[in-house]
């Protein structure tokens, strides 16, 4: 057999076996999901086992199962029945009914699938081509995706956004703002020139939440106002005490305007991109280590001295990627005046990158035009589902020591005999 026919049989029989493993992964997954829903029904008859009537009978027992469903999951559609529970006497004992935690009731697709659609819809899938798409990737059984329910399910998302918008903010305290205007791939209505305004907040128990998403044009100082006024006007009364994001935003701008004693932090990610981007490819690894020396250094002071060293350097033929690192250079160093425990989480942007990262796109739009709307309802539900995954800011436990009052050099906490003489 020659080469070219080996070839030419090689693609269809590696399709079989991509189509044998995925049918072994898929059946696997249903048994183990199976398992899974009995083992927690007979736990739950195990827990009632001392209910019984006068002959000795348990009044808590398995009755049959329910009908057949089919739930979408990322490991393509999963065919599962429930046990019936005949738990009635519950009621005479003011104990909560059997409900399963794996399928609860009317579940037909799983939590990832929801936050697979705005996926879609932000790469540029319409909506009349969710169907045919979500089918190949898992499967021509496929329920609840037709057109009309996809439209049904982005109505009831539409709503959930423009209730949150509008949430009343005056019983909450935030202490650190993470801010980016984000670029997709979905042109939003006539005007490419639009982009998403993302605002990330850490709360008083460093526990991190959305704050805001609004629609604003081109990152500008006009639209990062608007944005804070709506929340101020929703009734956020306190500054942030930190606010961290890129140095080319018009939020500066806005944030001297609005919260002109909010200290200001340059994510350091966004800057050493800019600096590198201005140096030749072979210099790249090297004033990378040398800028990772600055923002690593355990003081301002050397710091200061790393920076030193960087605009030595490069400043007689790389003019422009020092005038880069050194255009408000002290706001690159603000977080030395916070808790050493948080600077990791305070020097960059990082929440708001790693949440869309997948999806943000800043060269090319697509040809189809998206509602602004729909965009930003989008935007939200993919924040909302990462929000659950976000853990506590690192030094969580110094936020009452800030709102106290206490200040901070070189990551530690001055004492009172310290601060009046205290170098910063």
């Amino acid at each position: 057999m020659d080469n070219g026919t080996a070839n030419s049989i090689h693609d269809p029989e590696e399709n079989v076996y991509r189509s044998v493993l995925d049918e072994v992964v898929r059946k696997g997954a249903q048994k183990v999901l199976q398992k899974a829903v009995e083992a927690e029904v007979e736990s739950f008859l195990e827990k009632y086992q001392y209910l019984m009537d006068e002959k000795g009978r348990r009044l808590v027992v398995r009755n049959g199962r329910h009908n057949e469903r089919v739930i979408a999951t990322g490991a393509g559609p999963l065919k599962v029945r429930c046990p019936r529970v005949d738990d009635r006497v519950l009621e005479t004992h003011d104990e909560p009914r059997f409900r399963s935690n794996l399928i609860p009731p009317y579940l037909r697709r799983t939590k990832n699938m929801d936050e697979f659609l705005p996926f879609l819809y932000l790469k540029g899938v319409s909506t009349k081509d969710f169907t045919e798409v979500l089918q190949k990737l898992l499967g021509k059984q496929l329920p609840g995706f037709s057109a009309q329910q996809i439209c049904r399910l982005k109505e009831f998302w539409r709503q959930e956004y423009e209730d949150w918008a509008k949430r009343d903010l005056s019983s909450e305290r935030y202490i650190h703002w993470w801010v980016d205007g984000i670029h997709f791939n979905v042109r939003l209505e006539e005007d490419a020139r639009q982009c998403i305004l993302v605002v990330i907040a850490s709360k008083e128990d460093g526990s991190k939440e959305l704050l805001a998403i609004q629609d604003g044009f081109r990152e500008s100082k006009e639209s990062w106002t608007s944005l804070i006024r709506n929340l101020k006007h929703r009734g956020l009364k306190e500054a942030p005490e930190l606010a961290i994001g890129d140095g080319a935003l018009g939020f500066w701008s806005a944030l001297d305007e609005e919260f002109p004693d909010t200290k200001q932090q340059i994510c350091w990610v966004h800057k050493t991109v800019n600096v590198l981007d201005k140096l030749p490819k072979s210099l790249q690894p090297k004033a990378k280590q040398m800028l990772n020396d600055i923002f690593l250094s355990p003081s301002r002071k050397e710091a200061k001295e790393a920076l030193r060293y960087f605009v030595e350097e490069f400043k007689a033929k790389y003019p422009k990627a020092v005038q880069s690192l050194t255009d408000h250079s002290e706001n690159l160093l603000s977080f030395y005046d916070f808790p050493a425990e948080q600077w990791q989480s305070i020097r960059s942007t990082n929440v708001i990158e790693s949440t869309f990262s997948m999806v943000r796109h800043r060269t090319r739009q697509t040809k189809g035009c998206g509602t602004r709307l729909a965009t930003l309802t989008m935007v939200f539900k993919l924040a909302m589902s990462a929000q659950k995954r976000w853990q506590k800011m690192r030094g969580s436990r110094r936020i009452k020591d800030m709102l106290s009052g206490a200040r901070f050099v070189d990551g530690l906490m001055l004492k009172e005999s310290q601060k009046e003489g205290a170098i910063v």
